[in-house]
């Protein structure tokens, strides 16, 4: 721990700038002069505590990695394959966590505190980190990364993977050449933004594309413009909702509107769009199935408190006119139905 400390406090007093690799450079150098013996360790355990995510950056660099999940400062959890599994990485202490989720915050204006127990940020690779610190964390703070996907296939490596069969490969097809006005459904975790990125991938290229997410996590050719929400700073303000960020999109001249994930109000704006001349547009929803979304759609739209319940309703079920519902079993995601909406039905076309 002397040798710890002592790289620290020479570090933290020496002249390296903020760059991270001229940081750890001087940790190295550091750990060389003050523990020639054990120098490695030594700079791993000081890098962990001055850089990033600390030994969480391992996991967060590993491609297979899909989600790591902090339970404890001793507990860390990782997703691989589908497939959960305990590490044997560990943080030194809980305020070693708290001091990393800090560091993640820091550029983003964000605070994490006993007043403000629960945060929500976007890392620099598109990872989406939730934390909770006590008192709300009972047992000490708490840390869910979801990883941000950069890899996706296009139709034909969902068929070789079986996610899909060659049939509802073209039946997709058709329904974005075609403009249909298209949502993704499914739980948490089964593949919906990245069926909606390889969706997006199919659009024409002439199209007008505006896009609208809380993490901006599709990756898109052509013409296409981001918008991004934006949670409240530590003072509590500059907050951008998804639904403020729809009505701008209706702004922007698009052909296509695309929606990240719908879970709140946004989804009147998107109907609306869908309505109004904007074909072609698409979003993602949580649901068992279809016509659970159709319902989880409607009590969306109805939270805005905007349109009497019958007029929403008649206006939902002439908007959206497919369905395209995906689903997860152990490490296997796959699309499970693809279904047409018409006079008030939910018609399923092609069934996995």
């Amino acid at each position: 721990m002397g040798a710890l400390t002592r790289v620290i406090d020479r570090v933290l007093g020496g002249p390296a700038s903020l760059r991270q690799d001229d940081v750890e450079r001087a940790i190295g150098d550091a750990a060389g002069s003050e523990a020639p013996i054990n120098s490695g360790s030594v700079a791993r355990a000081v890098a962990d505590s001055l850089i990033g995510m600390g030994p969480l950056d391992d996991l967060l660099a590993d491609p297979v990695v899909t989600d790591v999940l902090v339970n404890a400062y001793d507990e860390i959890w990782v997703e691989r394959a589908g497939v959960l599994e305990r590490t044997s990485i560990e943080f030194p202490n809980p305020e070693a966590v708290v001091a990393a989720i800090e560091r993640a915050l820091l550029p983003l204006g964000l605070r994490l505190d006993r007043t403000s127990p629960a945060v929500d940020a976007r890392l620099p690779d598109g990872s989406r980190l939730h934390a909770v610190v006590p008192p709300a964390a009972v047992d000490g703070p708490v840390v869910a990364i979801r990883r941000f996907t950069a890899a996706v296939l296009d139709l034909d490596g969902l068929v070789a993977a079986e996610a899909v069969d060659a049939a509802g490969a073209r039946l997709i097809e058709q329904l974005v050449l075609d403009g249909t006005n298209l949502i993704v459904s499914g739980a948490t975790g089964s593949g919906k933004t990245t069926l909606l990125n390889l969706l997006s991938g199919l659009i024409p290229s002439g199209d007008r594309i505006v896009t609208v997410e809380e993490a901006a996590e599709l990756r898109l050719d052509g013409h296409v413009v981001r918008l991004e929400a934006r949670t409240p700073n530590a003072e509590g303000v500059g907050e951008i909702t998804v639904r403020n960020l729809v009505r701008q999109a209706l702004r922007m001249r698009p052909d296509r509107i695309i929606v990240g994930e719908v879970r709140g109000p946004e989804a009147l704006d998107l109907i609306q769009a869908m309505s109004t001349g904007h074909s072609g547009s698409m979003g993602t929803v949580h649901a068992s199935d279809a016509a659970g979304a159709m319902w989880r759609l409607e009590t969306l739209a109805a939270s805005a408190g905007e349109v009497p319940h019958g007029a929403l309703r008649r206006m939902l079920w002439a908007a959206v006119e497919a369905i395209i519902h995906v689903e997860r079993s152990g490490s296997r995601r796959r699309i499970r139905s693809i279904s047409q909406v018409a006079a008030d039905e939910v018609l399923t076309t092609w069934q996995w």
